[in-house]
Parts: structure tokens; C-alpha cells; sequence
């Protein structure tokens, strides 16, 4: 028995990487290789959304293709038959301890660094314990300076901000927001907005991808950071309850408190929300306004709401579809199924509607 090969493979050819092979994919590049096997590099200018960009060279490995070796970024290097890579020589390994520390150079102390203290330990610092960077090793260069915006949701530490330009690549090519843009070269670069640098007048739809996808601490969750430790922190897999589309999100929970949400990006949404999937799916959760049992007016149109058991809450309901019906007719009543139910229970809710009201008055707030 046989196995097909997979589309954009050719059988029999294959790329070496540390000793380990992995079936050759024409058009595919190395570092997909080394993802298919399970070998890690940084790749801190990445996001496989966007595709490769090739800036931080932090994914460069060393390949050997017919005798002739080169060092590539992986994220931009196709794939060749019969290539072999090495991923962490000691050249390679003390290459990317010198690009941190670097870049540390110009940031804050990782000590300090809100996505580190508040959420788990960002890509960055990752690649800055996995190589050892020392924080001290330059002279420190001046920072980039945080930009003052009073908006509700994105706060922007940009003293911590490496120039990857993932957050802009995201929003414009991804997103298509174009609410971001570089300005200013070289040290002098950073992230800015049109106008005033203020997020709430350029065209930002507060999507929050810009804050998924930063490698640092540069974007944060401003209504988490700084609340949480990211010690305790627990994520909890779930779907979004704002809309029918079904968006996979992580609850953040401390100590038994719900705290946030973020992204899951193994869902088939690959990590996209809107303002609300990202930062106010949880919220409401904890509002004093929310309705925890049932309640009944008593006392007439102007009476007072008081608690009441389900059963007496059930009994006056079904009471009142009678009334209604019998006065003026089952059309005389509209059901409103809710796009944060289940699929499920928008299909009893439209079957009792039908059958046990009569009425084919149902709609779903998700149609429009």
C-alpha cells in the first residue's frame, strides 16, 4: 500500500534539517520545513498571516544546497531538494544572543515589561532567556518614547518597541485598516497615526490585532494590563457569545475571577476578532446590571420588580402567550431567537415558535 503524496510535494526528495529529514514541498520555504519537524527558531518580524518579511534576521540558518552552504533567513529561503539546514550552530546560536542583546540595548529592563508581567512571557524575552541575552552587554540607546493616547483599550509602551513592524504589516495588509504607519528612520522610527497619533480619529477599529500580534511589550490590553500576574493567570478555551460567527477566544481568569480575553488562534478564526470579541466578550460577566434570577412587576404597569422562582416566572409566562393568543391570534406574538445561544437553542426556540405558538413570527438578530 501507498500514500499519495500531498499537493506541492515531490515524492522521494527531501530537506535535511539538524540530521532529521522532511519530505520536500516545492514553493514552500525552510522555515515551514522546520516547523513540519518541530524545530523552533525566533522569528520575532513573523506572522504567518502577513508571510515573510525578513527584517529581524533572527530566523537565519545555515543551508547546504549541492556542496555550497550560505546562511538564510528561513522565513524567506525556499525549500530545494536535498538542502540540508542546521538551525542552532555555535555560530548561528551566538549570532541571535548578539541581535538581543542588541535590541535590548534599546529597550526598557525585561523586568519591566508589561506583557511579561500581566499575560506570559512575550516572544522576545522567550528568545532572550532561551540564548541567555544579557540586558547590559551595550551602551543603552535612547528609547522610544510612549505615545500619550487617553483611548479605552490599546495602551502603547513603545519605549518597548523593537521597529519588527509586525503591528503595522497586520494592519494594513491583514485587517486593512491602515490606521498605523511608521514614521521616522532608523532610531528614530516609531509606530504612529495620522493626524494627532491618536487611535480614536484614524480609521482603527480597535480589532486588537495589532496588540496579538506584537512580539513585546510595546502593545498591551489596557483593561487587563496591569491587573493580572501572569503567575496565575489561567486561559480557558471558549468561543465568543457577541455574534453567530463564532470566534475562538482564551478567558483570562485569576484566582477564580474572570480578568480578560484573548485570541485563540488554532480556531478557525486564526485569531481575528472585533472590539467586541477582544475586549468586552467578558465584561458584561461581571456586571452589577446583570440579571441573576428571575423577576416579576407586581403591583400592576407601575409596580415593583421582585424576585421570583422559575416556576412562578414559567407559569406567568405561558399564562400571558395564552391570554394573547386567545384575545389576538398567534401572529399577535414575535419571537426573537439570540445569536449568543447556541445553534441548538435558536432551533427549539424556532420550533416552539411554530408549534407550540403557531406562528411563523421568528427572527435572529444575526440575519441583518
Amino acid at each position: 500500500m501507498t500514500t499519495a503524496a500531498k499537493p506541492g510535494t515531490t515524492s522521494h526528495a527531501l530537506v535535511v534539517v539538524n540530521g532529521a529529514g522532511v519530505r520536500y514541498r516545492e514553493g514552500g520555504r525552510v522555515l515551514g520545513a522546520l516547523k513540519e519537524i518541530g524545530v523552533k527558531v525566533p522569528t520575532l518580524c513573523y506572522d504567518e498571516r502577513v508571510g515573510p518579511v525578513g527584517t529581524c534576521r533572527m530566523c537565519l540558518v545555515e543551508v547546504e544546497v549541492d556542496g555550497r552552504k550560505q546562511t538564510v533567513a528561513s522565513c524567506t529561503a525556499f525549500q530545494q531538494p536535498g538542502m540540508k539546514v542546521a538551525t542552532h550552530t555555535p555560530e548561528l546560536r551566538e549570532y541571535r544572543q548578539t541581535l538581543l542583546e542588541l535590541l535590548l540595548s534599546e529597550t526598557p529592563s525585561p523586568n519591566e515589561c508589561p506583557k511579561c508581567q500581566s499575560f506570559a512571557t512575550c516572544e522576545f524575552h522567550s528568545a532572550v532567556n532561551e540564548y541567555r541575552a544579557r540586558w547590559d552587554r551595550f551602551p543603552r540607546l535612547r528609547t522610544r518614547q510612549k505615545a500619550a493616547d487617553p483611548n479605552p483599550f490599546i495602551q502603547r509602551d513603545y519605549d518597548f518597541c523593537i521597529a519588527c513592524y509586525r503591528c503595522t504589516n497586520i494592519c494594513n495588509d491583514w485587517e486593512m485598516a491602515s490606521a498605523i504607519t511608521v514614521q521616522g528612520r532608523g532610531q528614530d522610527s516609531r509606530i504612529h497615526t495620522f493626524f494627532n497619533n491618536m487611535l480614536l480619529e484614524s480609521p482603527c477599529t480597535f480589532c486588537g490585532q495589532c496588540v496579538n500580534t506584537c512580539p513585546t511589550g510595546a502593545l498591551t490590553d489596557r483593561k487587563i494590563v496591569g491587573k493580572t500576574d501572569a503567575k496565575k493567570v489561567t486561559r480557558t478555551k471558549t468561543i465568543c457569545p457577541y455574534c453567530g460567527v463564532g470566534c475562538g477566544i482564551h478567558l483570562l481568569t485569576q484566582d477564580g475571577k474572570l480578568m480578560g480575553s484573548e485570541p485563540d488562534f488554532s480556531a478557525p478564526s486564526r485569531g481575528s476578532l472585533c472590539v467586541k470579541g477582544q475586549f468586552g466578550s467578558w465584561e458584561f460577566v461581571r456586571s452589577e446590571d446583570r440579571l441573576k434570577y428571575p423577576l416579576i412587576r407586581r403591583g400592576g404597569k407601575n409596580g415593583t420588580l421582585e424576585r421570583a422562582s422559575w416556576d412562578e416566572a414559567l407559569d406567568l409566562v405561558a399564562s400571558r402567550f395564552k391570554e394573547i393568543i386567545a384575545r389576538d391570534g398567534p401572529d399577535a406574538i414575535t419571537c426573537w431567537c439570540s445569536a449568543r445561544c447556541t445553534n441548538e437553542s435558536n432551533y427549539l426556540l424556532q420550533k416552539f415558535t411554530r408549534i407550540a405558538l403557531g406562528t411563523n413570527n421568528v427572527d435572529n438578530c444575526s440575519r441583518t
